[in-house]
């Protein structure tokens, strides 16, 4: 099968995912969510033992893997309770300013160079904000004062930031450490899940009472995100064997798109159009940065 198929079959099952998350989160609350979810993953990970050579990862690498799912956790946590309390078509454009961030972060940390070309793309992320947050007002600033005054557009924000901090750790582990991207895949979901029990105990609550308390139906649709995720991250794995990474996350990120206008019909949200344009222009300047 060509790369590009089965990097347009990842993006697809993001989006499904990403709409039956919001499906899903009317009725239960994020962490309950983020838990659950977590611990079907591992689960669905599983048949993934046979490829790895466990012989061959540090003790180091797993480490550093661990204290980056804390960050992986807490952001995936944030982006529920947006999703859960914004429009999708609202929420989701938002985290296209990934890939920006970590263009920054790579330049000043990591010394890497940003070209002409990354600049014009971060600019067109810019455009696509304004697009997305603004209103009739005339006043240019009212659209950003959008993301300063909405309480759950800050939990998206700091999602953007830990996923940004995130990216930078995988950059590392599976550059400089050299490890392998089905490994990778396996422990993340691992310690993803570790980490959720822990929150959920330091919050107070009872893992096994949550998992008593939910009910069959809701069972049935976590099952179905959980199958969509391992899919989509698998998909994302075999595409990048095949083809350079960037031109892969460019086909990725389309599911953002997909996901704007899917969920925006289905839960019949206001300003699709606009909010459309907006993910339109910035996936634009996702593909500048991380392609040309």
């Amino acid at each position: 099968m060509e790369w590009y198929i089965i990097a347009f079959i990842s993006a697809i099952l993001s989006a499904l995912a990403a709409v039956s998350q919001k499906k899903i989160l009317f009725d239960i609350d994020a962490l309950d969510f983020s838990l659950v979810l977590s611990l079907f993953n591992v689960l669905l990970i599983l048949f993934l033992i046979p490829d790895i050579h466990f012989n061959e990862i540090s003790a180091l690498s797993l480490g550093i893997l661990y204290c980056k799912t804390i960050f992986g956790a807490v952001a995936f946590w944030f982006v529920m309770l947006a999703i859960k309390n914004l429009e999708i078509s609202g929420a989701l454009p938002l985290m296209i300013l990934t890939p920006a961030l970590v263009a920054i972060s790579a330049f000043v940390i990591l010394g890497e160079t940003i070209t002409i070309v990354e600049i014009a793309g971060m600019l067109l992320l810019l455009v696509g904000i304004y697009v997305l947050e603004t209103s009739n007002s005339s006043n240019i600033f009212n659209s950003f004062k959008v993301l300063k005054s909405s309480r759950y557009k800050h939990f998206l924000i700091g999602a953007i930031l830990l996923f940004t901090v995130s990216s930078l750790i995988d950059k590392f582990l599976l550059k400089s450490h050299q490890f392998e991207p089905v490994s990778f895949l396996f422990f993340q979901q691992i310690f993803l899940a570790i980490n959720f029990v822990l929150i959920y105990i330091l919050a107070g609550h009872n893992p096994i009472k949550l998992i008593k308390s939910i009910n069959i139906h809701h069972y049935s649709w976590i099952i179905l995100i959980a199958f969509f995720t391992i899919g989509y991250r698998y998909s994302l794995l075999e595409s990048m064997k095949i083809a350079p990474v960037a031109l892969v996350l460019s086909i990725k990120r389309t599911s953002i798109f997909f996901a704007t206008i899917l969920g925006g019909k289905l839960f019949s949200e206001h300003a699709l159009l606009r909010r459309s344009i907006a993910t339109l222009l910035m996936l634009a300047g996702v593909y500048l940065i991380i392609v040309l």
